[in-house]
């Protein structure tokens, strides 16, 4: 009924407004001109004194917009979606000519964030995270889609890079570094099975998967430096959606129309467990319960400040419980042998304010406090032959709190058009307070054996600099140092940091990058101690950093505004990594950070070493007459060496991965479209270690043959994700009805091999292979809409 009326109906139309800065020097640009040049009568504006733009009455739909200034380089974005309920808020960057004769027009609406990025970047756009077919409105999903990125686990939404371990992925957020920003997430991780950022409070934001700038540290792999959004300072908009993965609110709008500060706000919470509240039966008894909010408030200062506060937080728990089974389930999310009641917490509540010192210098300072708290308990469940329970057994109780307090300050010189500098310091102060106790192997033992008992602080302090010259406006080169303190142990670093990138034409590009990288270790093993010492006797408390060369060439070819390819190779040698002193042992630190487990590993020594390469493919065609198309390729070899001197494939080792995402957009009438969308995805199969089934029955869990470590090999992981949907623009009101089939062909993905305790009781092989998701369909309906301050 909804799309009968909305096809009858006359066009409605939407006011496009924002602002065009400076890049580097964040003053606001005078004159610059805005257009949308798809329409037949171009429509624009022209900016203002501070900056600002407004164009008026667009049509719905998508659309592109040129933004032009004398002796600036033009950008060209394409794809700006318009529809009848919010207004479209443009933030645009644009950087000075290096000669400053003539406009030189850069058709890519995936300008960088960061202005020191050269190689090896991505931006990632919101609007992505909803368009592509599977990706559930989630960021770390959505990066999946990026060549050399591995995304094969349905459980979680690790991001795997170039073969590194996703403990190596650095999350920031406003600028300072953040907790790991997933529901159900464990310590010693970045990922987790459902994520607590909300994709309508995102800014477009910058993701790095290798030589990345010289602003960031503590990260082997890559950064994922995500920014909130500001609210609409001038009219109130709101959003409600019912969905799968969650049921939530957004409202944002003006607090002072005439002094232009505004605030956004969101909160979601778990669709299931409103479901089970209302006693609406969903199939189990182990229903995921979450919520998070996100808020954000800007006051403009004058002309030359702005004041920010911003939070996110997140609480979840969940209670799986097997000892009401009555037979051995197929499929299962968690171990067999145990109940389990695990949650997580995490929150963050910070402030920046920046200031433009004059039209060439700028400085921002942002504090943040951020709470994270992991805590979990297992009973063992014992069975008789009949599978009847006999009885129950604590087997694990630990409780992971960690209070960080984080700034982030730094300046920004524009010391001409062709020369910028930056300068900034990074803090981060842990306060930790852990305990973890265990007698799970084996089964029979009574006493409880304590891993950590800790209750203190360490500090990572880091300094960074940096320089961009562009002698012309096609070769620009940077060149920095990063330097990373840790004060429990004195572990520091020192790294250059170097790139360039060359448009050899109008429509070639050619780029270089070079990076030395550090990281510390999993914040929890420097504090814990074996079950025999006392909680002071910590074995790994001296731990050093990991360490990574990152090399890297890229070449791109522009056919058109819409249509590029894009080519990277890289080298990657990692040393000083953890590895065991046991002789002949194969571990590897650069196994950790991909699962629900924490490991505690014997007494380490930075004496390991591991090496990357690859090459990545990307031909993208962006998103225009009405369809995008995107295949995304990585070759790669990933391996590790632990203390018997052989290099052997890291967890990550896939060797492939490809992605070929494609959709269409069909107009149905004048104010509705029609949604598709569809990811194909085919990687390496999980590598895995065969099992010692004489050890695994002495202590009834999964030990591998250390010698055999990932010598085998899944099968290659296959799935097809469909999306269908529909945009329907009203006055002032916009509803959005969308499905999204993830896996609908029901491709059965081995995920792990595991030891049941229950078998092996009865005498029946111990290993059972366990599935990844089935077809999983998910939906969404959502409604926007807005009015103006009277």
């Amino acid at each position: 009924m909804l799309l009968c009326t909305a096809v009858a109906s006359a066009q409605y139309t939407q006011d496009i407004k924002g602002k065009v800065i400076d890049k580097e020097s964040h003053v606001p640009l005078i004159g610059v001109a805005v257009a949308v040049i798809d329409l037949e009568d171009v429509m624009g504006a022209v900016t203002d004194e501070n900056g600002s733009f407004l164009i008026e009455q667009v049509p719905v739909g998508k659309h592109t917009i040129q933004v032009s200034y004398i002796g600036y380089n033009s950008v060209t974005m394409q794809g700006v979606l318009v529809t009848s309920a919010k207004e479209v808020l443009l933030n645009i960057h644009l950087e000075e000519s290096a000669t400053k004769l003539n406009e030189v027009v850069v058709k890519d609406r995936r300008e960088h964030i960061n202005e020191m990025a050269m190689i090896s970047a991505k931006t990632f756009d919101v609007q992505e995270t909803e368009r592509y077919a599977g990706s559930r409105a989630d960021p770390a999903r959505m990066a999946s889609n990026f060549a050399g990125v591995l995304g094969a686990d349905d459980s979680r939404n690790d991001i795997v890079v170039r073969g590194n371990s996703p403990q190596g992925v650095l999350w920031r957020l406003e600028g300072v570094d953040i907790p790991n920003p997933n529901h159900f997430a464990v310590s010693g991780t970045s990922g987790g099975p459902v994520t607590m950022l909300n994709n309508k409070t995102l800014a477009n934001s910058d993701f790095f998967t290798g030589a990345f700038p010289a602003s960031y540290g503590n990260s082997t792999a890559g950064v994922f430096d995500l920014r909130l959004r500001n609210g609409n300072n001038d009219r109130y908009e709101f959003t409600a959606q019912l969905g799968f993965l969650g049921t939530e609110v957004a409202a944002e709008g003006p607090i002072a129309k005439k002094k232009g500060s505004s605030f956004l706000f969101t909160y979601r919470y778990s669709t299931l467990k409103l479901f089970e509240g209302l006693n609406i039966k969903i199939g189990t008894n182990s229903v995921p319960n979450y919520q998070d909010a996100a808020l954000k408030l800007n006051f403009p200062i004058g002309k030359k400040a702005n004041l920010s506060f911003f939070g996110i937080g997140g609480l979840s728990d969940i209670d799986l419980i097997v000892s009401n089974q009555t037979e051995q389930p197929e499929e299962l999310y968690g171990e067999s042998d145990r109940d389990q009641y695990f949650g997580s917490n995490t929150g963050l509540l910070g402030t920046s304010i920046s200031y433009i010192i004059n039209n060439k210098t700028y400085t921002k300072l942002t504090v943040a406090q951020t709470a994270n708290k992991i805590a979990a308990t297992h009973d063992k469940v014992f069975r008789n032959a009949s599978y009847e329970v006999d009885s129950l057994k604590r087997i694990l109780d630990y409780s992971f709190k960690t209070n960080t307090t984080v700034a982030h300050w730094f300046v920004n010189k524009k010391l001409s058009n062709r020369h910028t500098i930056k300068l900034g310091i990074v803090n981060n102060y842990y306060f930790l307070n852990m305990y973890d106790s265990s007698r799970q192997y084996p089964p029979t033992l009574q006493t409880w054996q304590h891993r950590v008992d800790f209750k203190g602080g360490t500090n990572l302090s880091q300094v960074y600099i940096q320089h961009k010259y562009r002698p012309t406006d096609k070769l620009t080169i940077t060149a920095g140092i990063h330097g990373q303190y840790l004060t429990h142990n004195q572990s520091k670093a020192i790294e250059p940091r170097a790139a360039l990138k060359w448009r050899a034409g109008n429509t070639n590009i050619i780029s270089l990058g070079y990076g030395l990288h550090s990281q510390m270790q999993p914040i929890y093993q420097y504090f814990a101690h074996q079950p025999q010492n006392p909680p002071s006797v910590m074995h790994n408390y001296n731990m050093d950093f990991t360490r990574s060369h990152h090399a890297v060439a890229g070449y791109e070819h522009i056919f058109s505004s819409v249509l590029k390819l894009r080519s990277e190779v890289y080298y990657q040698y990692l040393f000083n990594v953890p590895i065991e002193t046991r002789v002949g042992s194969s571990f590897s630190g650069l196994n950790q950070g991909a699962s629900f487990s924490r490991i505690f590993p014997g007494a380490l020594v930075n004496k390991g070493t591991g090496y990357n390469y690859g090459l990545e493919l990307t031909l993208e065609k962006g998103f225009s007459k009405g369809y995008y198309l995107m295949f995304s390729g990585a070759l790669f070899d990933s391996k590790a060496k632990g203390n018997d001197g052989v290099y052997r494939n890291t967890d990550y080792n896939g060797r492939f991965a490809t992605n070929l995402l494609g959709g269409y957009e069909h107009k149905l009438g004048q104010n509705s479209t029609l949604l598709t969308g569809i990811k194909i995805t085919y990687t390496g199969g999980r590598l895995y270690s065969p099992p010692d089934i004489a050890a695994s029955n002495v202590i009834a869990d999964y030990v591998a043959v250390d010698s055999l470590r990932n010598t085998e090999q899944f099968k290659d992981y296959f799935r097809a994700d469909l999306k269908l949907g529909v945009r329907i623009n009203g006055k002032k009101l916009t509803h959005e009805v969308a499905l999204d089939l993830v896996n609908i062909l029901n491709t059965r993905n081995v995920l792990s091999l595991t030891y049941n305790h229950d078998l092996a009781a009865q005498g029946q092989y111990p290993f059972i292979t366990q599935y990844q998701l089935g077809f999983l369909p998910l939906f969404y309906y959502r409604v926007d809409f807005g009015f103006s301050k009277k």
